[in-house]
C-alpha cells in the first residue's frame, strides 16, 4: 500500500535533517493519513485520505 491520499495524490517528501553540528542526514516526512470510508462515485469505499483533505471538506464522508 502506497503512502498517498488518493484525494490530492500528496505523497512522502524527503529532504535533510540538519544536527545542532551542522551534520546533514537524509530523511523523509510521511504525509498524515486516515483510512476513511468516503462516498465515490455514489458508493461507500474505504481510501486513504490525508488529514488537510479531510478538514477543508475535500472528501464526502459515508456514514
Amino acid at each position: 500500500m502506497a503512502r498517498v491520499c488518493e484525494v490530492c495524490n500528496k505523497g512522502r517528501v524527503s529532504g535533510n535533517q540538519i544536527s545542532h553540528s551542522n551534520r546533514h542526514n537524509r530523511r523523509t516526512w510521511e504525509p498524515n493519513l486516515r483510512r476513511v470510508r468516503a462516498i465515490v462515485k455514489g458508493t461507500a469505499k474505504r481510501i486513504n485520505v490525508c488529514t488537510r483533505c479531510l478538514r477543508s471538506g475535500k472528501v464526502e464522508r459515508a456514514l
